[in-house]
C-alpha cells in the first residue's frame, strides 16, 4: 500500500507531504485548486514520462518520492532479479532537472522506467475519469475473467511454458531458414564448382597454351627459316658444310706439323659435324611443321574458357582461380544436413503445443464457469446505483492460436437499458454509466486480485443523490480490504473518508501555490457542507453533513 508521497517543485506545488492510512482516503476542494497534479505526481511515481515544463521554479530540481508497504505482495524475487535492496518498506523517487534529464531511483538504486513500472503496476490502479479506461481493452478484461476464475497459478505456468514455446518456435524458423539458404548456397556453389570441373584447369597451364598458340601461328615463318637453313647450310651449290669439307680436306695436309694445327683441325671437324647436325634438325623441323588451324582453334577455345573464369571471378591468373576452386571444395564439405535437428525441434515443438493446449483448454473451463455468476453479480450492483435494466455479457471466442494468454478472445459487451443491444463497452456506454459500471466491475474483481491500492479520480462523474450514496457504500466495502484514495466533489461519497484531505489554493507576492491539508472532524463537516449548500454552508447543510457522517 502507498504510505506517503512527498513532492517538491512540480507545477504549482512547491513543497507537499502526504500521509495515506489504510482504509477510504478522500480528497476533496474546489475545482482548479490542483487535485489532478498530485495524479499527475503519482504518475511520475508510476513511471510515466517527465516534462520540463512540470518544473515550479525552472530553476531547481523537482522530485517526487513514494513510499510503499510491499511485505505482502511477493515482489522479491523480481527485485533480486534486477539487483535491487529488497525492503518491507520501498521507496521510489523521480527526479527531474532543470535541463530535462530525469532519474528514477529504488530504494536509491538507479533504475529504468520499465522497472518502475513493472513494479507499481502490481501495486496501484488508477481510474480517471477520462482516462481511456482499462475496463474497455480486451487484455483487461481477460485479466479480470482470470482473477475471478482463479487462474493466477496455471497462468504463471502456462506463461513459462509459453515463452519456451516461442523461443522453440523461433529456433525452428531460424534453422529451417538456414537451411534453405544453405541449399541455395549449396545449388549456387554446385555450379560453380561444376564449372571449374568442366575446364580441369592445371598449374601454369595457361603461360604454356599461349606459347603454343604462339608457335602455332608461326608455322609459316618455322617453315620458311629452318628451309633456309638446311638450303644454305647443306642443299645448295655452294653449301656451307660442302665449303668446309674442302677446307677441312685441304687443311689435313698440315694438321699433323704442329699440335696446334691438329687442334684447329678437330674443332673444324667438330664445327662440321655440329653443322650437319643442325642441317638435318632444320630439315625435320620444316618437313614436320604445317599450319594446323584445327590445334590453333582448340587452343583458343581452351584459352577462352579459362578467360571467362578469370573475368567471372576478378582474378589475374590460373593460380588463383586454382584456390578459389579449393575454396568453394571447402565449403561445399563444410555443410551438414540440418533435417534431422530441424526434425528434432518439430517434434519437442509439437510436444510444447500439446501440454499449451491443455491448459489452455484448462483456462477457458474456468473462465466459462465464473462468467454467469459475473454478469450476475454485475447487474445486481448495476441496480444499485439506479442501473434495473443494465447487463454485461462476456464474450469468449476461441482463437484459432496459441497466444500468451491462451487460446480464449474475450470481450465484455455492455447493455445499458432494457431492449437494447449489447455492444463494446467503448461503443454504448455514457460517461455516467461507465464510472457506474467501472466502480462495480472494480470493486467485484478487487478481492481477486492482489493490487493493494485503487485510485479513483471523480468516479463519482454523472451521479448524485441516492446513487452517489450507493457508490459510497461500494467505495467503503472495498476500503475493508483494500487501501482506497477517491477524488470526489460528492458529499455522500466524502461522508464515508476515515482520513478526508482538503486540496486549496494560495497565493504569495510571486505566484499561486497548491496546499494540501487533512482536516479534523469539524472541518469535515463544514467541508461537505459546502459541497451540500455553498459557501458558506446553511445550518440544515451542517446538519444534514453530520448526518452524513453519523455523527
Amino acid at each position: 500500500m502507498l504510505i506517503k508521497i512527498e513532492i517538491q517543485n512540480y507545477a504549482i506545488i512547491e513543497k507537499l507531504e502526504i500521509a495515506f492510512p489504510e482504509g477510504l482516503t478522500i480528497i476533496t476542494g474546489e475545482t482548479g485548486a490542483g487535485k489532478s497534479i498530485l495524479l499527475g505526481a503519482l504518475g511520475l511515481i508510476m513511471g510515466n514520462r517527465a516534462d520540463t515544463k512540470v518544473l515550479f521554479d525552472a530553476d531547481k530540481k523537482c522530485f517526487v518520492e513514494a513510499t510503499f508497504d510491499i511485505s505482502h505482495y511477493g515482489l522479491k524475487t523480481y527485485f533480486d532479479e534486477e539487483g535491487l535492496d529488497y525492503h518491507h518498506e520501498m521507496i521510489i523517487r523521480r527526479e527531474i532537472a532543470p535541463g530535462g534529464k530525469s532519474r528514477a531511483f529504488v530504494n536509491d538504486s538507479p533504475v529504468t522506467l520499465d522497472v518502475v513500472q513493472t513494479i507499481t503496476e502490481q501495486l496501484i490502479d488508477i481510474h480517471q475519469q477520462f482516462d481511456t479506461l482499462d475496463i474497455q481493452k480486451p487484455a483487461f478484461q481477460l485479466q479480470m475473467i482470470d482473477a475471478l476464475a482463479g487462474n493466477k497459478t496455471l497462468l504463471e505456468d502456462y506463461a513459462v511454458k509459453y515463452k519456451a514455446y516461442r523461443h522453440t518456435f523461433k529456433n525452428l524458423d531460424q534453422l529451417r531458414e538456414k537451411n534453405r539458404n544453405a541449399h541455395q548456397e549449396i545449388e549456387f556453389l554446385t555450379f560453380q564448382m561444376s564449372e571449374f570441373q568442366a575446364v580441369q584447369l592445371k598449374a601454369g597451364e595457361y603461360d604454356d597454351l599461349e606459347a603454343t598458340l604462339h608457335k602455332l601461328t608461326s608455322a609459316e615463318d618455322i617453315k620458311k627459316n629452318h628451309t633456309l637453313l638446311g638450303v644454305v647450310l647443306e642443299d645448295s651449290e655452294n653449301a656451307l658444310i660442302s665449303q668446309l669439307q674442302n677446307l677441312v680436306n685441304q687443311y689435313a695436309a698440315v694438321k699433323n706439323l704442329d699440335a696446334m694445327y691438329g687442334d684447329i683441325y678437330d674443332r673444324m671437324i667438330s664445327v662440321k659435324e655440329e653443322l650437319s647436325d643442325i642441317a638435318r634438325s632444320a630439315s625435320h623441323i620444316a618437313d614436320d611443321t604445317e599450319y594446323d588451324e584445327e590445334a590453333i582453334q582448340n587452343i583458343n577455345n581452351r584459352l577462352s574458357q579459362i578467360n571467362r573464369l578469370l573475368k567471372k571471378h576478378n582474378v589475374l591468373n590460373t593460380e588463383a582461380l586454382l584456390e578459389i576452386e579449393t575454396d568453394i571444395q571447402t565449403k561445399l564439405d563444410g555443410f551438414g544436413d540440418l533435417t534431422q535437428e530441424i526434425e528434432k525441434l518439430e517434434s519437442s515443438l509439437q510436444l510444447q503445443e500439446t501440454e499449451l493446449r491443455a491448459i489452455a483448454d484448462t483456462l477457458s473451463q474456468a473462465r466459462k464457469k465464473v462468467v454467469a455468476g459475473f454478469e450476475g453479480d454485475v447487474h445486481e450492483l448495476l441496480v444499485t446505483l439506479s442501473m434495473n435494466h443494465a447487463h454485461i455479457k462476456v464474450e469468449i471466442k476461441p482463437l484459432s492460436q496459441l497466444s500468451a494468454t491462451g487460446l480464449d478472445d474475450v470481450n465484455i459487451l455492455f447493455s445499458p437499458n432494457k431492449g437494447s443491444d449489447f455492444l463494446p463497452l467503448k461503443d454504448t456506454a455514457s460517461g455516467g454509466e461507465m464510472s457506474r459500471l467501472t466502480l462495480c466491475v472494480k470493486s467485484l474483481v478487487a478481492g481477486a486480485i492482489t493490487l493493494p491500492t485503487l485510485i479513483f479520480d471523480e468516479i463519482d462523474a454523472g451521479v448524485s443523490g441516492d446513487v452517489a450514496q450507493r457508490m459510497a457504500k461500494i467505495l467503503e466495502n472495498l476500503s475493508k480490504k483494500h487501501q482506497i484514495i477517491s477524488i470526489t466533489h460528492s458529499p455522500q461519497i466524502a461522508a464515508k473518508a476515515q482520513s478526508h484531505y482538503w486540496v486549496y489554493k494560495s497565493e504569495n507576492d510571486h505566484r499561486t501555490i497548491t496546499a494540501m491539508r487533512q482536516l479534523s472532524l469539524e472541518d469535515r463537516v463544514t467541508e461537505i457542507a459546502k459541497m451540500l449548500s455553498g459557501n458558506p454552508p446553511t445550518q440544515a447543510a451542517i446538519a444534514n453533513a453530520k448526518e452524513l457522517i453519523g455523527i
